[in-house]
């Protein structure tokens, strides 16, 4: 096995400075969002979501950009799940991107809060059909007693609705409001290049470097 304290990796492709930024992080987000999907980065809109529970001990997963402008960046899921009991305990949480092959991070912290029913409403009925019923059919983060639930309860939630399930009650969407950003390009010899947004006691974005 390779040694992993052995792992080395240059990074060379970009830099990060001030002047070539934007000064609202969410264009400069925009801007890196835009060049992932060119770049063909898989799943360029996959980000980790970390919240933190009542027990102070934090946790992660990957879930999917559905939307992003100014009010905040949009995902969708179970409310009954892990991370939804945790938002509903302490609706502040954190944001990550990394697109490896552009050697690019994203780190966004905010409040988090649910979306309108008709936002969901309009979401869920846009994807397509087994996605509706896997809503319905998987109890997301609870302990079953193995696969098969799953496929008797799809089975039987496809025979309820047929081809039009309504949205669950336990599923809608989530936007966090950014109240920081932080876009990390790495550069050779680990002096990477850190620009962090947060917004100041007037509610503008205050542009700083931080030190790799």
């Amino acid at each position: 096995m390779t040694s992993l304290a052995a792992l080395r990796k240059s990074y060379e492709r970009a830099e990060l400075s001030e002047d070539a930024s934007h000064s609202d992080p969410l264009k400069q987000f925009e801007e890196w969002l835009s060049a992932a999907i060119a770049a063909r980065v898989p799943e360029p809109n996959a980000m980790t979501l970390a919240t933190v529970g009542a027990d102070l001990r934090p946790s992660t997963r990957v879930v999917l950009i559905k939307g992003f402008d100014e009010k905040g960046l949009t995902w969708f899921t179970n409310y009954d799940s892990r991370k939804g009991r945790e938002l509903a305990g302490n609706p502040w949480a954190a944001l990550q991107f990394h697109w490896v092959e552009l050697e690019r991070v994203v780190r966004i912290e905010g409040r988090v809060d649910k979306v309108s029913d008709a936002e969901s409403d309009a979401y869920f009925a846009s994807r397509p059909l087994d996605s509706r019923i896997g809503a319905w059919a998987s109890p997301q983060s609870q302990v079953i007693a193995g696969r098969s639930v799953l496929v008797a309860n799809a089975a039987r939630y496809g025979a309820r609705f047929l081809l039009h399930p309504p949205r669950p009650p336990h599923w809608g969407g989530y936007r966090l409001q950014p109240d920081t950003w932080e876009f990390w390009q790495g550069r050779k010899s680990r002096l990477h290049d850190r620009l962090r947004y947060r917004l100041d006691s007037d509610r503008h974005w205050l542009r700083e470097r931080l030190a790799p």
